[in-house]
């Protein structure tokens, strides 16, 4: 028989809210310890509710979902974090992913699935709607049309890990004044001012 999966549930709109726990408590592989409307809320509870799973709004009053992650990642490491959201913006998606979050659903996924998704990701897999799958692979499909050099991507590649000029050109084995050469022609071909809007610009056309 398995293990009964314990589930927590942040989620600010009361109807819904609602609605998770009651189909949840119908099913009797699951248990919900826990339901908050607020992530400051929820903090003050989980250590105690220790939760296998969290369903997490991306939108809560306060600290949103996304920034929640990490505190609940610092107090449950192993937690399973599925955020659920009416959001599908790249730059969300990829914002809890990085963050902890093991998945990323819309709220019109059915409950049949999303009981399917939490299954998943207590097997160690990864539960996304089938419209945010296809942005992730879009993602790390770079854009063939790429005004970037190969040199001037691997270069912007570094920026975005927060690499500065000097660590770029020893891993690169090229001098600064090469590296800051290189920073110029990206900074006029992507039409930007700053390394901010660089990495904006290119992670919205997928350049890296």
């Amino acid at each position: 028989m398995p293990a009964i999966i314990n589930i927590c549930i942040i989620e600010d709109d009361e109807i819904i809210r609602k609605g998770y726990i009651s189909l949840l408590q119908s099913d009797e592989d699951f248990y919900t310890s826990g339901a908050y409307a607020s992530a400051e809320e929820a903090l003050k509870h989980l250590e105690e509710d220790q939760p296998d799973v969290i369903l997490l709004d991306i939108q809560l009053p306060g600290i949103k979902g996304v920034d929640a992650i990490p505190a609940i990642k610092k107090q449950l490491p192993n937690v399973q974090v599925i955020m659920l959201t009416v959001y599908e913006t790249g730059e969300l998606i990829f914002t809890a992913l990085r963050n902890g979050a093991s998945g990323y659903l819309t709220k019109n996924t059915s409950f049949s699935k999303i009981k399917e998704h939490i299954r998943e990701v207590m097997k160690g897999g990864g539960a996304m709607s089938a419209g945010i799958a296809m942005q992730v692979m879009q993602h790390f499909q770079k854009n063939p049309n790429s005004p970037l050099t190969k040199r001037e991507t691997e270069i912007l590649e570094c920026i975005a890990d927060g690499k500065n000029r000097s660590k770029i050109a020893a891993q690169l084995f090229i001098d600064l004044e090469t590296v800051k050469s290189h920073i110029k022609n990206i900074y006029h071909k992507l039409d930007v001012n700053s390394r901010d809007e660089a990495i904006k610009v290119a992670r919205k056309d997928r350049y890296i």
